[in-house]
């Protein structure tokens, strides 16, 4: 059933009673003035560094057409992701997720397409239920599987499952083929569990988790690795993050004893009012307000900042200042350090985050051909890089391989999923 016309005229009248505070033009002289001012570095109110540009505060522009038909810096590129089937919660207690890792390769390696890493993470209210652990080979011996159990967490269970498999199937699909990497890896998501890491300082019961338990700390150790192994050999890795939810520059900004009042919800909001270009045009029809203009985007063009150090927030435990969650660190520390720069596409006015370790940014040509490559590959993708989708169509689960997943488990414990009345009403198309 629709809104009828006078229903949706009705709604839509609330927006005049509503006021919006400083208009279009105050934000972006404000953003402008945190650019300006604020950045280099930006400082908490204790006076710790949060953000601090590798070399330069800068934005850059490239012409989209140009920069698409650049030489490519690297001759071949991997791409790694993992797809889950979102935790599930069965009528006997257990509460499970299932996540595989793919990894996707440019030009194409069919063996390496093919393999797979399952990782299963259970939680179950009854103490005497058991897992055997041990991984497992199948498919001719091409992919491999594990089961684990996560400890009592009730209130987190869901959370503590997905984010477990999750990880743990990604990063040791990563390490298993490491060696297959000859020029670049892309991560699809943030360089380290972003997800796992912030727990620290979600609930007491998860920062305890963290703390005691070796699994969270077994995840992070293997992203660890990852990056002395990369770093060893001289291969690059990054990681694309399609929708970045930072807030640790909106929120030192708040916290500082300036009372600097951010005028956007997050990261990206800021980052998209300095990179986007274009200019106030007559609004010939009238309905821009602002004194009868409006802004028009200019989108023949990708915009990007230079690249920053980010050690605040969940970036913190893997900067200098950082315990690693114990994690041992082989390499001088600076090197394990999250940094990254920020790309805005105008056709579709989106902003997306690449992150990089500081052991392969601190120099300038690697940090330009990475920057390169990313930049020709999303005017190219008119998104994320296509190595990303590649990957990420391969660990992908299916509503319907969702949906009978769940069917066999359900006849393996001989019991039925916890449904709910959105399971119901919605059914697999929200699976």
């Amino acid at each position: 059933m629709t809104l009828d016309p006078v229903h949706f005229d009705g709604i839509a009248r609330l927006a005049r009673r509503i006021d919006h505070g400083a208009d279009e033009r105050d934000h972006r002289e404000f953003a402008e003035t945190v650019w300006e001012t604020f950045l280099d570095p930006l400082e908490d109110r204790r006076g710790r560094t949060v953000l601090e540009p590798v070399d330069d505060v800068s934005r850059h522009r490239v012409d989209l057409e140009s920069v698409a038909l650049c030489e490519t810096p690297f001759e071949s590129q991997h791409g790694l992701d993992s797809g889950t089937i979102n935790p599930t919660t069965f009528k006997n207690g257990l509460v499970i997720d299932i996540a595989q890792a793919a990894m996707s390769a440019t030009p194409s390696e069919l063996d390496l397409h093919r393999s797979r890493t399952v990782v299963a993470t259970v939680h179950s209210s009854d103490e005497t239920a058991t897992v055997d652990d041990r991984w497992d080979r199948f498919d001719e011996g091409y992919s491999r599987s594990r089961a684990v159990k996560v400890p009592p967490l009730p209130r987190f269970a869901e959370g503590v499952v997905h984010a477990l498999a999750l990880y743990l199937a990604e990063s040791e699909h990563a390490l298993a083929h490491a060696d297959d990497v000859a020029d670049l890896l892309v991560l699809d998501g943030p360089l380290y569990p972003r997800g796992l890491l912030h727990w620290s300082d979600q609930h007491p019961d998860l920062a305890d988790f963290l703390l005691e338990d070796p699994r969270p700390t077994t995840v992070l150790e293997n992203y660890v690795r990852l990056v002395e192994d990369f770093v060893d050999r001289e291969v690059p890795l990054v990681g694309f993050v399609k929708n970045p939810a930072t807030r640790v520059l909106t929120r030192t900004l708040k916290r500082k004893e300036e009372s600097i009042d951010a005028l956007w919800n997050d990261d990206s909001a800021f980052f998209t009012r300095i990179l986007e270009c274009g200019e106030y045009v007559d609004d010939v029809a009238g309905g821009g307000g602002g004194g009868g203009d409006r802004w028009e985007r200019d989108t023949d063009a990708l915009t990007h900042t230079g690249w920053f150090r980010s050690r605040g927030g969940v970036d913190r435990p893997l900067s200098p200042e950082g315990d690693a969650l114990g994690v041992d660190r082989e390499l001088a520390l600076e090197n394990y350090e999250v940094t990254f720069c920020v790309v805005y596409d105008p056709r579709d006015d989106l902003c997306y985050r690449v992150e990089a370790p500081y052991a392969f940014t601190r120099d300038p040509d690697v940090r330009e051909n990475l920057t390169r490559q990313l930049l020709q590959d999303i005017a190219v993708a008119h998104g994320p890089p296509t190595i990303v989708e590649k990957a990420d169509e391969l660990a992908r689960i299916s509503n319907a391989e969702k949906s009978s997943l769940r069917e066999t488990l359900e006849e393996r414990f001989d019991t039925a999923q916890d449904r709910t009345y959105d399971d119901h009403r919605w059914g697999e198309e929200f699976a």
